[in-house]
């Protein structure tokens, strides 16, 4: 099989023929159709989150069909726990410390195969066409924990507004939010963007909104927006920082924090999460905007995602005919 491989850090991923992998005791075989292109990916790449034993296929929005009986799934970035844990055992298998990572500790979807733990593949709603489903596995579904922790404030501020944003700009509004996006400086493209999805407000990170927020989601992996966002909430509010990484938070004023606000952190998903949002996507309905690339322009697909080249989601095509 042709699969897109990550070697070492600072380095393209690679073209590479591979034997199809074989599927151990709880895992099934799949053949891959889409794969999303995720901003964890950029991580990985960059070493600032750690691939423990390269090379690794990346690829971790996976939407694939069962060799076994030809059903469709999905499978997320979480692709293994323990079920022994304190973790587990208490509905946080997000936290399980022997937990293992599509596209990060097991073998991703930047490929025409691959091997994934039945437990962690989920039915895809009807509906979605490949493509269009493909940013529901991570974007859609970190992005819809990270927003369950804003609790029930009206007034929501998404800072970057990518793949995630988009998604869950619709699921706010369905749930009768407002929502206020924050994008990169002059970015008037992504800023459009939001208000055709229904953003009463879009504008630059460096603005301030014009009502304050009771919750503020940061998906821009940029700690300089902890304070920012702070600025911009209610007394009580709530940040949720709801990438994997995240540059260096500057120091702030205690006020910032006073007044009962909180900042938190999102660790991954639950099996949970992706049951409760998949069968919402549906009935939002949550409709992606994804821009397609063939499996060999894995790499130009991912600096584009770098550079802020499109709006939306991105995914890769995996089919034998269209590379």
């Amino acid at each position: 099989m042709r699969a897109m491989v990550f070697e070492t850090v600072g380095q393209p991923l690679r073209m590479v023929d591979l034997p199809i992998p074989q599927p151990g005791n709880g895992e099934v075989l799949l053949r891959v159709h889409a794969c999303g292109i995720c901003r964890t990916d950029l991580h990985l790449l960059d070493g600032e989150v750690t691939v423990p034993s390269p090379p690794r296929v990346l690829g971790h929005q996976i939407v694939a069909t069962k060799e076994s009986d030809g059903s469709r799934v999905g499978v997320p970035w979480l692709g293994f726990t323990c079920g022994e844990c304190e973790f587990c055992l208490s509905g946080r298998e997000n936290l399980c410390a022997l937990a293992q990572f599509t596209g990060r500790d097991r073998s991703g979807g930047m490929a025409e195969y691959c091997v994934a733990d039945e437990r962690f593949c989920f039915p895809i709603p009807d509906g979605y066409p490949d493509l269009q489903a493909a940013p529901l596995l991570c974007a859609g579904l970190i992005g819809y924990r990270s927003l369950r922790m804003c609790g029930d404030g009206e007034r929501v501020g998404f800072y970057g507004f990518g793949a995630a944003a988009h998604i869950l700009c619709q699921v706010a509004r369905w749930q009768g939010r407002k929502v206020f996006a924050f994008t990169r400086a002059g970015d008037e493209s992504a800023q459009a963007f939001a208000r055709e999805l229904g953003a009463v407000w879009a504008g630059g990170s460096d603005e301030t909104p014009p009502e304050s927020l009771d919750a503020a989601i940061i998906f821009a992996p940029d700690g300089s927006l902890v304070p920012a966002a702070l600025a911009a909430l209610k007394p009580g509010g709530t940040v949720v920082c709801g990438g994997i990484y995240m540059s260096t938070i500057p120091a702030f004023d205690y006020e910032l924090l006073w007044h009962e606000r909180t900042v938190r952190s999102v660790a991954n998903l639950t099996r949970r999460d992706a049951q409760e949002f998949l069968a919402l996507a549906p009935q939002v309905p949550v409709r992606t905007h994804v821009t397609s690339y063939p499996l060999k322009a894995a790499n130009e697909a991912l600096d584009d995602l770098r550079h802020g080249r499109f709006t939306g989601a991105a995914a890769l095509t995996i089919t034998p005919t269209s590379d």
